[in-house]
């Protein structure tokens, strides 16, 4: 029964009151939001981090609920220090339980975010006086909750994507969410455009088939397709009367660069890095709690220790956070960070979400961000309340991110954020939702391919595509039907079920999108769990070794159930961990912003500290060679004893790059024999061969043309031992591959064993197979950006092409020469050739006069 206007404006008062209390008034935006979902709206809250989003989404269906209640009740302060996490739900008998009915879901990325949004709903609730339970449901929950959870679950429940698919596996699903009013999809920029993205698509559509009058709002700070993001989150029938909120409360950044002391012109990566520790340290003894952001694991317990070594007093209040690390030990270090205990924790994007720290005044940020939502998310961190501005650093690692960082810091103040492009039609994660569904007590096949052509992953479904996932979850497809471990549903009276209590049970262990590389846990020999490293990076070192792991010195004793046994080390470390993911490559819009930097730098315009750090390096390029402008592209051609180099600079990222070396390696080598090697960053790529490759004739015959590049690039690399590798993962969400039961997960090379077999059976039995075509597409999609490649080409192609001939490398071209050297010498003698390569150009360029007029002696 729907409340009167006069009880709801009456309900909307007492929240009022309760913002008065804290000296707070809702913002717009929260008011909006509240109106819309009582008006039964979904939509989608877009505002910056540390606005009150949690709040404009929440208060909704409180406010409903003291309309309904038809009781008055005077809101209490908010308590100074917030409740137990689980005093709650120990105060309701089993009986009392069983009559609870869940009413809010909230859907999280990721489990370190439910503690905080837990804290912050329950203190709501208790200022209210709204007698709710609120707990969470992740893999972390312990035994004892998951079985109070089996009677009856709370009315609000905290989760993530794959605990709420699991949930939709039971039997009487239809049941626990008969109540439910509103489903939060906290971080909806995190999810969307993954497979994690469209696994939720499909449990808030068949959520929204179990309960229809439940209302689906997404909180996201950092997107820039917005009205995409609204239809890939409500479905494309639903977005016409969906509500996009826009948040727009002037919340301050505050961005600065630390400008190194002494400035090299001739850049390489991480030259700077160890440089600046100590300007770094100066930062973080000034303030009274910092993050200082690293973009990889490896990098985070690198600077944890350079830092500690040059500020030892805060030992203690110093820590190092990231997701390979015990999960004990990054609660116990996120509990300090909340109470101020922590003066500085190094970290990775582990820290990077919607985690609640007040205490923390400053971001610190190692090396670009490489796109201007993250640098935005990251900064959100500080300054975590309303009216607060958020403050962040940027430490470069090497010279030419200076140029990135004021590209950012511009294209941040000029509102640019990144798109999430959605996924269409990942069947892997269909084929594992349709043994969902037929546990979560059966579906018949017309009734559910409506329900998926609901969500936008699916929407252009075809029959017999759809008819092929019922056909891989019935019998394995063509393939695979004499195996009756792949006959995973069956159809019985016009309802696909499970049948098998066996494949039900691997099927809820198998739940979720995640796959990651084969981890090994790393252990104390006294027992206490330290984290996990990869296999294959225990696989070469040798008892006596020692690497650093959460900050901490250790020393591998054996490896054993894979486990590597451990012992504090003494001495120095002879390894640092590395873990796959490889390097992030610029976005599309910082990719442009980059260029506009480098087109002001030509005309002589260097706006900003960050800029006029540079302007000597810009300086010596533009005499040795040129900048190229936004409608032109830099080809810079160079011979030494080693070969001759062509040097191009496309500035669109890494991942573009490495395809662009290929196709234009495979394509110069179509003209003339020759073979290449290639090296490439984020600015350009090289490409090396022992003769003069043939590139004036190449451009006349359509080497940048975007015709045919899929093909072209599936030719030029090795596509067969990509795709297999891609397949690894497909195979896994898809479920032809088990990993292993809690705790004994089945060794990496023993998966892509498997994997491999999959892919040589259906590769030679079943050629049409649609995973295979998925794996293939996945390659040129997630792996090389073939999108934005073909994008590349389209904008090269009608560029002015710069071809320089030099006679010696020059600022740009170095830290391509450089990453060649890396993967050949040891990182002592590459140190040291590098430093020779340095001293002699830099005399060089001591020794010469600038030209004047840079822009006309180039372009004459």
């Amino acid at each position: 029964m729907r409340a009167s206007p006069q009880r709801v404006a009456q309900a909307t008062r007492q929240v009022t009151q309760w913002f008065e209390s804290l000296e707070r008034k809702p913002f717009a935006f929260q008011r909006r939001t509240w109106r819309d979902y009582l008006a039964g709206r979904h939509g989608l809250v877009h505002a910056q981090t540390g606005t009150g989003k949690t709040l404009a989404a929440f208060l909704g269906p409180v406010i409903e609920h003291l309309a309904e209640v038809d009781k008055t009740l005077t809101p209490s302060p908010a308590p100074k220090k917030a409740a137990p996490k689980k005093a709650a739900s120990a105060t309701r008998s089993r009986r009392q339980r069983r009559d609870s009915q869940l009413r809010v879901l909230w859907i999280t990325p990721l489990r370190a975010l439910a503690g905080d949004t837990e804290t912050n709903l329950r203190t709501a609730l208790t200022a209210l006086g709204v007698p709710w339970l609120v707990e969470k449901r992740t893999s972390d929950s312990s035994a004892s909750l998951r079985a109070r959870q089996q009677v009856a679950l709370p009315e609000v429940l905290i989760t993530t994507p794959e605990s709420i698919t699991l949930q939709l596996t039971r039997e009487d699903c239809i049941q626990r969410f008969a109540q439910l009013r509103l489903i939060v999809v906290d971080e909806w920029h995190e999810l969307l455009g993954s497979k994690r993205g469209v696994q939720t698509e499909l449990a808030l559509a068949r959520l929204r088939t179990l309960q229809p009058a439940a209302r689906v709002w997404g909180l996201s700070a950092t997107i820039g397709n917005l009205d995409e993001a609204l239809v890939t989150l409500v479905g494309p029938t639903a977005a016409g009367q969906a509500s996009l909120v826009r948040g727009n409360v002037g919340k301050q950044m505050e961005i600065t660069a630390l400008i190194p002391r002494d400035m090299e012109r001739f850049p390489w990566a991480g030259h700077l890095g160890g440089q600046l520790v100590p300007q770094v340290a100066e930062i973080v003894r000034s303030a009274t709690s910092s993050l200082v952001f690293t973009n990889t694991r490896s990098q985070a317990e690198i600077w944890y220790r350079s830092l500690l070594a040059q500020l030892p007093d805060l030992a203690g209040q110093m820590a190092v956070h990231h997701g390979s690390l015990d999960q004990k030990l990054r609660w116990w270090i996120e509990d300090r960070l909340r109470d101020g205990r922590m003066r500085c924790c190094v970290c990775t994007s582990s820290l990077e979400l919607g985690v609640d720290f007040p205490m923390v005044d400053q971001v610190v940020q190692i090396g670009s961000p490489k796109g201007c939502a993250r640098l935005i998310q990251r900064a959100g961190r500080s300054g975590h309340r309303p009216g607060q501005a958020s403050r962040v650093t940027f430490v470069p690692t090497h010279a030419l991110e200076l140029v990135e960082i004021a590209a950012l810091k511009r294209a941040v103040a000029d509102g640019h954020i990144e798109r999430r492009a959605p996924l269409s039609k990942p069947l892997d994660v269909l084929a594992q939702h349709v043994v969902t569904v037929a546990l979560g007590g059966g579906f018949r096949s017309t009734e559910l391919l409506n329900e998926v052509r609901g969500t936008a992953a699916y929407a252009h479904i075809t029959d017999q595509e759809w008819q092929w996932v019922l056909d891989f979850a019935e019998r394995g497809g063509s393939s695979l039907t004499a195996y009756p471990d792949y006959h995973r549903i069956a159809l019985v009276d016009g309802t696909y079920r499970v049948l098998d209590r066996r494949i039900a049970a691997l099927h809820r262990m198998s739940v979720g999108t995640i796959v990651s590389d084969a981890a090994m846990q790393v252990r104390y020999m006294k027992g206490k769990v330290v984290g996990t490293v990869e296999e294959s990076f225990v696989g070469r070192m040798s008892p006596g070794d020692r690497f650093m792991l959460g900050g901490k010195l250790l020393e591998l004793v054996r490896v054993h159930d894979n486990t590597a046994w451990v012992k504090r080390g003494r001495g120095k470390e002879t390894a640092v961990p590395r873990w796959m993911g490889g390097r992030m490559p610029l976005s599309t819009e910082l990719s442009q912003a980059l260029r506009d930097e480098l087109e002001r730098s030509l005309c002589g315009k260097y706006v900003g500290p960050a800029m006029q750090a540079v302007k000597p390096m810009l300086q010596l390029q533009l005499a040795w060679s040129t900048l190229p402008a936004h409608d032109e592209l830099l080809v810079e051609r160079w011979s030494n004893r080693e070969g001759h180099h062509l040097f191009v600079y496309p500035f669109e990222g890494r991942l573009v790059h490495e395809g662009l070396a290929a196709l234009w390696a495979y394509r110069l080598s179509r003209l003339k024999s020759i073979s290449f090697s290639m090296a490439m960053n984020d600015y350009g790529f090289v490409l090396v061969s022992p003769i003069e490759a043939p590139l004036d004739e190449a451009l006349a015959a359509g080497l940048l043309s975007s015709a045919g590049v899929a093909e072209d690039i599936l030719s030029s690399l090795n596509a067969t031992e990509m795709s297999k590798r891609q397949f690894r993962e497909i195979a896994r969400v898809a479920g032809l591959l088990f990993q292993g039961y809690p705790g004994q997960r089945k060794q990496a090379r023993h998966l892509q064993a498997s994997s491999n077999l999959f892919y040589d059976v259906f590769s030679e039995y079943d050629p049409e197979n649609l995973l295979l075509r998925q794996a293939r597409r996945e390659v040129l999609e997630r792996q090389l950006e073939e999108q934005r490649m073909i994008a590349a080409l389209d904008r090269l192609g009608q560029s002015r092409i710069l071809i320089e001939r030099l006679l010696r490398p020059t600022p740009l071209a170095f830290p391509l020469l450089t990453d060649r050297l890396r993967d050949r010498l040891s990182s002592e003698s590459f140190a040291q050739r590098v430093q020779r390569l340095v001293e002699s150009l830099e005399q060089a360029a001591n020794n010469e006069k600038p030209a004047q007029d840079p822009i006309q002696t180039n372009r004459s």
